[in-house]
């Protein structure tokens, strides 16, 4: 029988990297725009504060995915090392495991140790690393694949909110690159929401309120700094 229902799982991984790292990208340098802007600051500084700090966001997005998801890594190959000794030397009591996990998830006992017995003659660590460590193919860690992509979308992220001080007087800039930085946000939100299968409103909502908050924040920050220079 064909499998025809679509799912959204597989794409936990790199969606997660991608929205966190666009999101960041829009969020830190909009706001760091809007700080310089207020301390009064010419185009030209605002540019080029903007331009440094997407160049140390994208690496330092880069290496803290790297480093994190690594970090993950390591922990799941460590426990399925374990497993595999522990299959090894108790498989009877590997599979009283795994059967005591399926009868807690609704089996009778008979079920729970013919699918037990089946599963792990098919593939006893990954039956094992499934559904007793929790750990699967969609939401394995991917180091190198979650680097990449929160540095790239950190770096178009970024871009957005330069262009604007690139085509904009300084005299409208606060304007022109809080509002955009908000639609940015709200396209952002709506179509990662699509991707993943979530509501679309209240994505867009809930990175419109954090990206408005903390534009306000550094803004005032910058204020404070030009009022006190």
């Amino acid at each position: 029988m064909r499998h025809i229902e679509r799912h959204k799982t597989h794409r936990i991984g790199w969606l997660r990297a991608a929205v966190l790292g666009a999101n960041d990208g829009i969020v830190s340098t909009a706001s760091l725009v809007l700080g310089v802007a207020a301390a009064g600051a010419a185009s030209k500084d605002i540019l080029i504060a903007g331009v440094a700090a997407l160049v140390a966001g994208a690496m330092s997005m880069a290496a803290g995915e790297y480093v994190s998801v690594s970090s993950q890594a390591d922990t799941e190959t460590a426990d399925l090392e374990r497993e595999r000794k522990e299959l090894a030397a108790d498989p009877a009591h590997e599979h009283d495991e795994l059967r005591d996990i399926y009868i807690a998830r609704g089996l009778d006992a008979e079920l729970a140790a013919a699918v037990a017995t089946q599963l792990m003659a098919h593939d006893a660590l990954g039956a094992h690393g499934r559904d007793e460590l929790g750990i699967s193919d969609a939401l394995a860690a991917r180091p190198v694949q979650a680097a990449l992509s929160s540095a790239a979308t950190f770096a178009i992220g970024a871009v957005l909110p330069l262009l604007v001080v690139f085509l904009f007087p300084v005299h409208w800039l606060m304007w022109s690159v809080a509002i955009s930085a908000l639609l940015f946000l709200a396209l952002l939100g709506s179509v990662a929401a699509y991707a993943g299968g979530a509501s679309v409103t209240v994505a867009a909502a809930r990175v419109t309120f954090w990206g408005a908050l903390a534009m306000a924040l550094t803004a005032g920050v910058g204020a404070l700094f030009g009022v006190a220079a």
